[in-house]
Parts: structure tokens; C-alpha cells; sequence
């Protein structure tokens, strides 16, 4: 197994720099960390270049990485893994992968859910794990949402992302080629048009709507969705956390098939 044993090394630095979102686009390659999600990763094939360990997380997950091991594992020192890590205490194993190439075009069939300038790391990455344990066929980034490869939301992703396509595209050209394609799409918004998402059955297939934190769905694709719906408030809570209420929509419209 290799070593690295300065956070000098030419190679850290590089990788120091995949905190920073612009970096991570022109590098096209970002760092996940914990034996979890480099699991994860492995399991799903991703493109991985690198797993840099310390001897604590060998010693640790000594089983999996003897079963594992091969040219892509860096024996690394714990400061080397603090200077690369956003977490206070690093793991002791972090990996290297290459952004995957994803297809632009979709199917425009099944369940997808939405997300319209979430701007929060945590709220993006635990929609996008939901939309994965309920079956989602994938999730659709529009402008202002967390970058899904910033560190916060991968770890809220918890492996998700391997899951299931993910897309970061325009919502409103997005929007119009679902409803030309008869997908019913649904905006979250309590206005006068807008009904309790108790009243609609289960839906085969769907597109879903949840927009940010503050401002809600923009007011211009509201105007484009066929239903606006709400979640009513039955205690004094102003409102509901995005994420609460994306998995409360996505397990209702999915009820029938699970009884």
C-alpha cells in the first residue's frame, strides 16, 4: 500500500481543493468520507480513484479492506485526513471519486421529485435519501439548490446518490415536458387554489415539487404545476421542515402500493 505522509504532498493539496465547488466541477471528481460511504460507493461501482486510510481506520475496518485492497488504497496520517475532512473527527477512511457522466435526457414516466432552489446542505441530502427508500424513480435539482457533491449533503445522502439519478437541471423547461408528457406535476404552496394532500389518492406517476426554505416554490412554476397542495398545521408550528414534508407527500402518494 502506498503512503503519504506530509499534508504538503502535491496530491493533498489537489485534494484539499475539492472543498470548494468550482474546484470539484473543473476537477470533475469529489471526496466522500467514513467507511459507510466509500462502502457505498464501492458496492454501487462508482469510479473511484482513490481510498486514503489511516492505520486507526485499517486497524478498524481491517476485514473489509483486506478483502478490498488493491492499488487505488493510500496509507495516510490522521493529520493528513483532518486537513481534507469537513467533520471535526475524521473517520480514519475517505475516498476519491469521479464525478459519473450523466445523461441529460429523461424518461419523463414515474415518480420524481423536485427540488427548486433548496439551498440546504442537510434538507437536499435527507429528500434525496427519502426519495430513495420510497422508490422514486429520481430527484431533479433546479437553479440555487445544494451542489449534491458538497460534503454536508453526501453525508445526509447516506449512499443514496448510487441509488438513484439525480439531475440538475432548469425546473421550468423540466416542468412543461412532464405535463406535455400527461405526468401530473404538484407544487407545495397554501394559496386559494390549493388543496390538503389528504385529499388525492396514490399516484402511479408524478412529479413533486418542494421549494426553498423561506420562499417556498417560485411563484412562476406554481403557475405551471396542474395541482397546488398543502399539508395542513394542526398544532402552533408556523410550518413544516422542507424534508418533514417531502417524505409526508412522497409516502402518501406511494400508500396504496405498500398496503
Amino acid at each position: 500500500m502506498k503512503e503519504i505522509l506530509s499534508t504538503k504532498n502535491t496530491m493533498v493539496k489537489e485534494l484539499k481543493k475539492l472543498k470548494i465547488k468550482k474546484h470539484r466541477e473543473a476537477q470533475k471528481r469529489y471526496l466522500i468520507e467514513g467507511f459507510h460511504l466509500v462502502e457505498e460507493a464501492v458496492k454501487a461501482d462508482a469510479e473511484i480513484e482513490w481510498i486514503l486510510c489511516s492505520r486507526r481506520g485499517i486497524e478498524e475496518w481491517s476485514e473489509w479492506v483486506s478483502t478490498h485492497e488493491d492499488e487505488r488504497f493510500l496509507l495516510v496520517t490522521e493529520e493528513i485526513l483532518s486537513s481534507l475532512s469537513e467533520v471535526p473527527t475524521p473517520q480514519g477512511m475517505m475516498a476519491v471519486v469521479k464525478m459519473p457522466n450523466v445523461e441529460t435526457t429523461l424518461g419523463y414516466s414515474g415518480r420524481w421529485l423536485l427540488l427548486d432552489n433548496v439551498q440546504d446542505p442537510g434538507n437536499v441530502g435527507t429528500m434525496i435519501r427519502t426519495a430513495d427508500a420510497a422508490g422514486m424513480t429520481g430527484v431533479i435539482l433546479g437553479d440555487g439548490s445544494a451542489d449534491i457533491y458538497n460534503t454536508k449533503v453526501l453525508r445526509a445522502m447516506q449512499g443514496s446518490n448510487y441509488h438513484l439519478p439525480i439531475f440538475q437541471l432548469p425546473l421550468k423547461t423540466i416542468v412543461d415536458q412532464f405535463k406535455q408528457h400527461d405526468v401530473p406535476v404538484f407544487g407545495t404552496e397554501l394559496n386559494k387554489r390549493a388543496v390538503s394532500y389528504q385529499t388525492l389518492p396514490s399516484q402511479k406517476q408524478y412529479a413533486l415539487i418542494m421549494g426553498n426554505e423561506g420562499k417556498g416554490v417560485s411563484a412562476e412554476l406554481l403557475t405551471m404545476v396542474d395541482q397546488s397542495i398543502y399539508i395542513p398545521i394542526i398544532g402552533e408550528a408556523e410550518s413544516l421542515n422542507v424534508a418533514i414534508a417531502a417524505g409526508i407527500l412522497m409516502y402518501h402518494f406511494l400508500h396504496n402500493k405498500i398496503e
